[in-house]
């Protein structure tokens, strides 16, 4: 979700001008994938590296988030939407670790879709917390696999992304889901984060759509890339 301060200085506005903008961003694909029949959507709200950003900033944000999920949960929660949030919950207050879990108890059995939320999220953190988990809960060298590393994912229900859209023209990972983003696709659009809509939405899906995805093999017939010197 890039651009909201690129946005906001686009119009002499502080940077949480462009956060809440971003926000509304959020709403209109959240609803947008929900008419569209995708399972899953998830936000990079918020980054384990984002800590360095200007503590002012760190604090609107943070207050943003809670603000958002007050008032936006009855209709979130109305239209079945469930609500998890993937990251390193010890780290955040006890105020917003108690709303994460009331949001995720009261929405555990809705039935269309799930907006996973990455709150002070890292792919890398993700999995040095699989592995401590891993190591834990006393399994064995031998007995670790990709199967058993995925189980103690943050949300390890969520299935493997398909798509990563990246807004402002960032074309980079960003240290977002290296484990389940693995044979990902990406699209990259100028369009700042919060003028995305819908229809870019659409656009994103339909180029995605006409992709031949190949998850590391080669379709049956296709031609081997050969480099000589």
């Amino acid at each position: 979700m890039d651009g909201n301060g690129r946005w906001a200085r686009g119009r002499n506005r502080p940077h949480s001008f462009g956060h809440r903008a971003g926000v509304r961003a959020i709403k209109r694909v959240m609803y947008g994938c929900e008419e569209l029949g995708i399972e899953v959507l998830s936000v990079y709200a918020f980054s384990t590296e984002n800590w360095t950003r200007p503590r002012a900033e760190v604090r609107a944000l943070m207050r943003l988030f809670h603000e958002t999920l007050e008032r936006e949960f009855d209709e979130i929660h109305s239209r079945g939407i469930r609500i998890v949030v993937s990251g390193r919950r010890q780290e955040l207050s006890q105020r917003m670790r108690e709303r994460i879990d009331d949001a995720e108890r009261k929405t555990a059995d809705n039935p269309n879709g799930t907006l996973n939320v990455c709150l002070n999220y890292g792919g890398r953190a993700e999995l040095v917390d699989a592995v401590r988990a891993l190591i834990e809960a006393g399994v064995s060298a031998q007995d670790v696999d990709e199967k058993a590393l995925a189980a103690r994912l943050y949300q390890p229900e969520l299935p493997d992304v398909d798509l990563i859209i990246r807004t402002a023209g960032e074309s980079r990972m960003s240290n977002f889901m290296l484990w389940r983003a693995t044979y990902a696709e990406l699209f990259v659009t100028d369009t700042l984060w919060p003028d995305f809509d819908v229809p870019d939405l659409e656009r994103a899906i339909s180029d995605y759509q006409g992709r031949v995805r190949r998850f590391g093999g080669r379709p049956e017939g296709g031609a081997a890339l050969e480099l000589s010197s």
